[in-house]
């Protein structure tokens, strides 16, 4: 169990806390408000470290597409700053407050350390790809920063990719730039009744095919088919005509009809919780080709699995069931049949701690990783197996 936590105020307070513990051998919990504490493995650090006494906007320009915050600034934060300018973050991300129960809200430096993204990741890209710049505290209590303040940047290596999504094992985060977008001003979905879920996933990659530029491609399951969500936003007038076109092109999969307000639908979408999974139950994320989701949701109900929820065209598929090990392995054996990956996204402590949350890496992968490592957190002592045991 953490001993401690240390709450620090400014950058050279987090350095300092490193370099102590780092002297003492001390291994340190990474966190904002310790809203996703429950993601991947549980640890056991000496001592956590929470970011979110560095919180607040450092910089913004609207007209140059460009914020930056402390690690530990709020999200909601984040997306009212960018509201009252008519603009947000590009990929969507997730807060998925709801489904760990956590009391704070999610932080922006909590965001980018898992690179979360939502249903707009499939027409503008992950959370990693809007990152324009880092500050950061690595293993050894040393500040580094990578990116720049603006779009055109070639300053140093790109270590804004590599911190992205290395859940703080690598270097603690301390102040992130994005780059950001206008926001639509309006969002419409054409949604369609599929017999069966390979209709369903068909119709979404026809969408994503087509000339209307979706930007959310979501199906939800039902007994014997489902329902597909075509998102498009943009103007009002140009998102009635291409959802009116889109309707008309998608009407060979089954009864279409368009709806105007459709926002709580995408929220619930973006935090999975159209997923339904009660608080018992474990959730798991896994990620395969579209064209495999049918058969992958087919192998886990027929094991036992009650709940699925398909995002990203049917790459991204979100699955609820009994938080037990044999549950867990009936969702790896699926998705490595169907050549995808998966994470143990929520379930209790007992049960993480004593199954792998992800696959293995392919050994010249792991090479890699141990290496980079060495360089970035050579005594380990950032977030210690948090992905996978030893690690």
């Amino acid at each position: 169990m953490n001993c401690s936590t240390i709450i620090p105020k400014t950058e050279a307070a987090v350095a300092s806390t490193v370099q102590s513990a780092s002297s003492l051998g001390i291994s340190l919990a990474i966190e904002g408000n310790g809203s996703k504490r429950g993601l991947l493995r549980p640890m056991r650090a000496g001592r956590t470290i929470s970011l979110r006494g560095l919180s607040g906007i450092t910089l913004y320009h609207p007209t140059e597409l460009i914020i930056s915050a402390q690690a530990g600034t709020p999200l909601p934060e984040i997306e009212a700053a960018l509201a009252e300018h008519g603009q947000h973050l590009i990929a969507e991300p997730p807060a998925l407050t709801a489904m760990f129960g956590a009391e704070r809200p999610a932080t922006i430096g909590g965001i980018v350390a898992t690179n979360l993204s939502g249903p707009r990741r499939i027409a503008w890209g992950a959370m990693r790809d809007h990152v324009m710049g880092i500050r950061a505290v690595n293993g050894k209590g040393e500040v580094f920063r990578s990116g720049g303040r603006v779009l055109k940047n070639v300053t140093g290596l790109d270590l804004c990719k590599l911190l992205t999504g290395s859940h703080g094992t690598l270097g603690i985060i301390t102040e992130v730039t994005l780059k950001v977008l206008p926001a639509p001003q309006a969002t419409g979905t054409v949604s369609i009744r599929v017999a069966s879920l390979e209709q369903g996933v068909a119709a979404l990659s026809a969408g994503l095919g087509s000339p209307f530029s979706v930007t959310g491609a979501a199906l939800i399951p039902e007994d014997g088919g489902g329902i597909a969500h075509l998102r498009i936003e943009d103007f009002e007038q140009s998102v009635a005509y291409r959802c009116g076109k889109l309707r008309e092109a998608l009407a060979r999969f089954g009864e279409a009809t368009v709806q105007a307000d459709s926002a709580a639908l995408w929220q619930g979408i973006r935090e999975a919780t159209t997923l339904g999974a009660t608080a018992e139950e474990a959730i798991w994320r896994l990620s395969v080709q579209p064209s495999a989701a049918p058969a992958v949701v087919a192998a886990l109900r027929a094991a036992g699995g009650s709940k699925f929820l398909l995002d990203w065209g049917g790459g991204l598929i979100w699955v609820a069931a009994v938080a037990s090990a044999e549950a867990h392995a009936a969702v790896v054996a699926a998705a490595l049949a169907a050549q995808g990956s998966y994470t143990l996204f929520r379930a209790p402590e007992d049960l993480r701690a004593s199954v792998p949350v992800m696959p293995d890496e392919p050994r010249a992968l792991t090479a890699i990783a141990r290496r980079v490592k060495a360089v970035m957190d050579p005594c380990g002592l950032l977030n210690p197996g948090r992905m996978r045991a030893g690690q």
